[in-house]
This record gives C-alpha cells, sequence and structure tokens, in this order.
C-alpha cells in the first residue's frame, strides 16, 4: 500500500508524523507522494483559525485530485473539531491526540510484519530527526487551546528516549530536535524524580558524534543548570527557542505568562554572555486583546535591546474556549498586521546582525538539501562552496 502523510504546525507534530510513518513503513507500507496515495494522513494544527482553513483546504484538495485516496486526520484540529473533519470528502477516521500514538494499529489492509525500512534522513527533505520526549501542556495562558487539544503532561521514560536515539543513529542520523509540547516539564508526571535537567545531563554525557538540539523551551524552564549543560557540551546545540511573546508586562500577566520582562532580559543576557555565538530565538504575538499602541512599541524597544538571532511573529487569533476569546476591546485587523510588518522588520534586521556576527568563524555543520548547503550547530544556514554527501559533518568557515 501506497501512503502519504502531510503535517502542519509544530514541531512536535512533526515528530508525531515521523513516528506514524515508521510505523507504516515497518508494516510495509511505501511513501508515495499524497495525489498517488492509497492512504493519506493529514496530521493538523488548530493554533489559529488559519491553521484550521489551510488543513480543510488540503483536505479537499487532496479529495479532489486523488478521489481513490482514504484519508484519516489527527492532531490538534481533529481533536478540538471531529466533525467538522469527519464531514469533509474522502475522510475515513479522525483520529484525536491521545489515540494518536495508536493510528497505525487502528488501520486496516496494512498487512504486517518488518518488511518496511526505517525512516530514514533524506525522506520527505529531513536530515535531523525531531523526537518527541514529551506531550501534553498543564500551564494556563489565556490564548492558548492546545491544553485541551493535548491533554495533561506525559513523558516518555528516559530509558525509551535512549532506545529511540539509539534507534535514530541505527538509521543514520547525525542530528536529533528534542522536543514535545511543554518540553520543560518533562519528568514531572514520572515521579522517579527525572527532570527535564535530567535529560539534558544524559544527552550531554552521550558517548557519540550525534548532536541533540533542544526545541522550544518556556523561558522559566530554562534554567542555569541548562544553560550551563549547553554550553559545556559538544553533544548540545548552542541554541535555544524561548518564546517572550509580548514585551509589556501588563500584557504578559494577561495572557498568563509566569515570568516578567526583565526576567527574559537577564535569562538571554547570561545566555550571551556564556555563549556569545549561540542562536536564541523568540516568538511574539500581535493584537492581543487590549493591546495599546504604547504596550506594542514597548515589545519594539524591547526587542532592540535584545540579542536575538530571530523571531516568528504571530497574528492573535480567537480560539474559542479560550479565556482570551472571551475578552473584550479586540485589535483590528488592520493595525494586527501593521504591527506583525513592524516585527517582522526588526526581526529581520536582528538576523543580518546575527550573521554578519558569525563572519570569520569556523562552525560544524549539517549538510542538507542537495549537499550544497548546511545547517551549523548555531542554526545558521550556509550555502557551500562545492557539493558535498548530505548528512556529512563538515567544518565551514563563514565569509
Amino acid at each position: 500500500m501506497k501512503y502519504a502523510v502531510v503535517t502542519f504546525g509544530c514541531r512536535v507534530n512533526q515528530a508525531d508524523s515521523i513516528a506514524i510513518e515508521g510505523g507504516l513503513r515497518a508494516k510495509g507500507a511505501v511513501d508515495a507522494l499524497p495525489q498517488h496515495a492509497d492512504l493519506v494522513i493529514v496530521n493538523t494544527c488548530s493554533v489559529t483559525a488559519s491553521a484550521d482553513q489551510g488543513a480543510r483546504q488540503t483536505i479537499r484538495r487532496i479529495a479532489r485530485e486523488n478521489p481513490h485516496a482514504r484519508i484519516v486526520v489527527t492532531g490538534c484540529y481533529a481533536t478540538r473539531r471531529p466533525d467538522e473533519l469527519r464531514a469533509l470528502p474522502n475522510v475515513v477516521r479522525v483520529v484525536s491526540n491521545t489515540e494518536k500514538d495508536d493510528l497505525v494499529d487502528f488501520l486496516d489492509d496494512i498487512g504486517d510484519g518488518p518488511c518496511g525500512r526505517a525512516v530514514e534522513p533524506g525522506l520527505a527533505g529531513r536530515t535531523a530527526l525531531t523526537l518527541r520526549v514529551q506531550t501534553g501542556c498543564e500551564e494556563a495562558c489565556s490564548y492558548c487551546i492546545i491544553p485541551q487539544t493535548r491533554g495533561a503532561g506525559r513523558s516518555l521514560p528516559l530509558p525509551m528516549v535512549s532506545g529511540r536515539i539509539h534507534e535514530a543513529i541505527d538509521a543514520g542520523y547525525k542530528e536529533v530536535v528534542i522536543t514535545g509540547v511543554h518540553l520543560g516539564s518533562y519528568g514531572r508526571d514520572l515521579d522517579d524524580g527525572t527532570s527535564l535537567a535530567t535529560l539534558v545531563r544524559h544527552l550531554a554525557q552521550w558517548d557519540g558524534k550525534v548532536l541533540f538540539r533542544l526545541s522550544s523551551l518556556e523561558p522559566m524552564d530554562c534554567t542555569n543548570e541548562i544553560v550551563d549543560l549547553v554550553a559545556g557540551s559538544e553533544r548540545l546545540a548552542p541554541h535555544f527557542h524561548l518564546p517572550l511573546q509580548h514585551g509589556a508586562d501588563s500584557v504578559l500577566a494577561n495572557m498568563r505568562r509566569p515570568y516578567t520582562t526583565a526576567f527574559f532580559q537577564r535569562l538571554v543576557g547570561r545566555i550571551h554572555a556564556v555563549m556569545p555565538h549561540a542562536a536564541i530565538g523568540s516568538d511574539l504575538i500581535v493584537g492581543f486583546p487590549g493591546e495599546t499602541h504604547d504596550e506594542f512599541v514597548a515589545t519594539e524597544h524591547l526587542l532592540r535591546t535584545l540579542p536575538l538571532s530571530h523571531i516568528h511573529v504571530f497574528p492573535y487569533s480567537d480560539r474559542p474556549g479560550t479565556a482570551a476569546s472571551r475578552m473584550n476591546s479586540k485589535v483590528d485587523g488592520l493595525t494586527i498586521r501593521e504591527r506583525g510588518s513592524r516585527l517582522r522588520a526588526i526581526g529581520r534586521e536582528m538576523g543580518a546582525r546575527f550573521r554578519r556576527e558569525q563572519q570569520g568563524t569556523t562552525r560544524r555543520a549539517l549538510t542538507v538539501d542537495d549537499g550544497r548547503s548546511a545547517v551549523t550547530d548555531n542554526y545558521v544556514k550556509v550555502q557551500l562552496d562545492r557539493a558535498y554527501p548530505r548528512n556529512e559533518w563538515i567544518d565551514v568557515t563563514i565569509d
């Protein structure tokens, strides 16, 4: 049987999709383009209304181009609004996030037996493997629907994490991205003293040349111990992604974010002091209900003081069922777009500054794409002066 997996959203969804592909291939299924597949898995996101719309449009397009395809929908949109998705053409099953790990077992006509191949580097354009070690979230951010779609925090025990890393290395991966819905809560549900610091320490001491890259960490979870572990180990990429979300304490309080802008400044400042070469990215939301001009300007001013390498800017989107959706003083769409454009301009300046700072440095990098580009340990994509084999570690001097 031929299959295709279409993925929307975060790194956690990407990791989930890789696991689904591995299960399908272990049963003998063969990957194909959606327009040629017998089975199409659509792994949805629901962080914004546009994410929902994108999933619906994709499902309709697949059904139109491949009228014989069986479409199975999973992910956050499938968990939040299953009936909307069941009504779409060719959708034969909707699988919630709580059932996602067993999705392959729900499907018939696949066959059995280890006659497929592992999901190796290069499949669907991947070079690094994204490994989910945790799912679920118990935070109460007022704008976020994810605790309702992903459920309570659940962690993969450390021996299982090690086993999956060994499998990835055996399959040929040289970089593993460690991700979770709320990665900082890793281990809290295991009741054995395991924590994110335990996991990071384990990765820092890994015997081998694999590189581990930590995915998004909430600022309050990025402790001094974790910063020091990253700074002191060649196994850990000097790369942090720390969602700020806003540059005004008043808005952070309304968002129910458990830190202040001063805390974030100190954290980023410490990382930069011990690792001036580290990439530090962040997320920001513009147009949160009640956001005033002065609060937005505070975000602009704060960003210009931070040694960030890149930012992702998201327009606020009402999610029914969240506290923010019930707030008054909604910001109009035109203002949201204008503010988003201004922050993205600052983000481009940050990226250019960070790349200039890397000129003349030599970094290890993993070759990607067609072998004429590579991604450094500190997350700079560079063009190479000649072609190399894909998925190979090389040293690059940035000019």
